[in-house]
């Protein structure tokens, strides 16, 4: 009989190994960096890789209709890993022979009534005021750009440098690059518990899910938690566990006509909508504080649909494609929290929140220059896990 996957990690010596929980695309991107550079990866994922948020998201790439009035250095961020996209992509492709439907037509911020055209044209000062590229229109001039658009559409903002991926195939050519760099992705491995003796990291504690009485251990000269919304639930991280919360988001899809009834991404007041070259439209999300429920509710898709179809009427004649629910990996000051922690061989790399698409290339190249060098890149310098000690 052959030995289970994680039997023979925990059998492996320790040299050089760098083991990272978690197989969304924050950590497989981490593993994918890090075994291009020689090191020996392990990733461990309690379910399957990419099935948790990296794979509920829309894949929208907006630093800037996303923009906030309080995020200055999360949108230096956010706009760095935008621009690290396109070569990302193109590396990663290549890497993995799948296309990742990388698209850049730039998102619409409309509104809908005269108190949404107050609230745009505030956040568009805003942004203006920010020297971002961000362009001021008029329903008629919105609708000239897609046509489907609702007669009521009062304004509109172009946003034409934010870009949108699938992502579910980024997902999944993550975890193709990794493994064929030589990570080992081991899926349906829950994490116990972190040994932490001496001021670094030694071991861990985790379990097959065909094994669940079989606890084994795993040592490694470096640890990268990268669990999303079950990065607190690791066991032996003391004070350094993160404060991540889930935030529940429901989502829809509908099928469009071959001629397609959206070009480009549209940020409505009530929900966003994303259109897939596959012809698929995406419209999401609520935003729910219900723990780590993932039930979809008709409360929740009703918002949606009311939402939708105040935006574009045709929705309604659209037929069903899917429902889900995902859970966004959120911090107690909504920022990511990324980096070294004070435990040597100790990183974190968790708390997307909404990002964690956008945030991809840049965590990945950033946590994995953390681990080589055991310096901070100054990028992600304020979003240290220090600040919540």
């Amino acid at each position: 009989m052959t030995p289970h996957p994680l039997a023979i990690a925990a059998d492996d010596t320790t040299e050089g190994r760098v083991i990272v929980i978690g197989a969304g695309v924050i950590g497989l991107s981490i593993a994918w960096r890090l075994a291009q550079a020689g090191r020996r990866v392990v990733v461990l994922e309690r379910d399957a890789a990419g099935s948790g948020a990296s794979g509920a998201a829309a894949g929208m790439l907006a630093p800037l209709a996303e923009v906030d009035f309080v995020e200055d250095a999360l949108i230096d961020l956010k706009r760095e890993s935008l621009r690290r996209y396109p070569a990302f992509v193109a590396q990663l492709e290549a890497a993995s022979g799948l296309s990742l439907d990388y698209r850049t037509e730039g998102t619409l911020a409309v509104a809908i009534d005269r108190d949404d055209a107050e609230r745009l044209r505030h956040h568009f000062d805003h942004q203006r005021r920010l020297d971002l590229p961000v362009q001021w229109l008029t329903g008629d001039q919105a609708r000239a750009l897609e046509p489907f658009l609702s007669p009521s559409i009062q304004a509109a903002v172009s946003i034409p440098s934010d870009h949108q991926i699938d992502n579910r195939r980024l997902a999944q050519a993550l975890h193709l690059a990794a493994e064929r760099a030589g990570a080992v992705v081991i899926e349906g491995a829950h994490v116990d518990h972190v040994q932490i003796d001496g001021g670094r990291v030694r071991s861990l504690n985790a379990r097959a899910r065909e094994a669940p009485d079989q606890p084994l251990t795993l040592r490694a000269e470096a640890l990268v938690v990268a669990a999303g919304c079950g990065s607190r639930a690791i066991a032996g991280l003391g004070p350094l566990s993160p404060p991540v919360r889930p935030v529940k988001g429901q989502m829809l899809s509908v099928q469009m006509p071959a001629e397609h009834v959206l070009t480009r991404v549209v940020r409505a007041p009530e929900c966003y909508l994303v259109p897939r070259s596959d012809g698929r439209l995406l419209i999401g999300a609520t935003s729910e504080e219900r723990g780590f429920d993932t039930a979809v509710t008709a409360g929740g898709l009703f918002e949606l649909l009311r939402g939708a179809y105040e935006t574009l009427p045709v929705v309604a004649e659209l037929d069903l494609v899917q429902t889900w629910a995902g859970l966004r990996p959120c911090s107690l000051d909504n920022d990511p929290i990324l980096g070294h922690t004070g435990v040597e061989g100790l990183l974190m790399a968790t708390g997307h929140y909404r990002n964690g698409i956008l945030l991809t290339p840049v965590t990945a190249d950033a946590v994995a220059e953390a681990l080589l060098t055991r310096t901070t890149p100054p990028l992600i310098a304020p979003f240290s896990p220090a600040r919540f000690l």
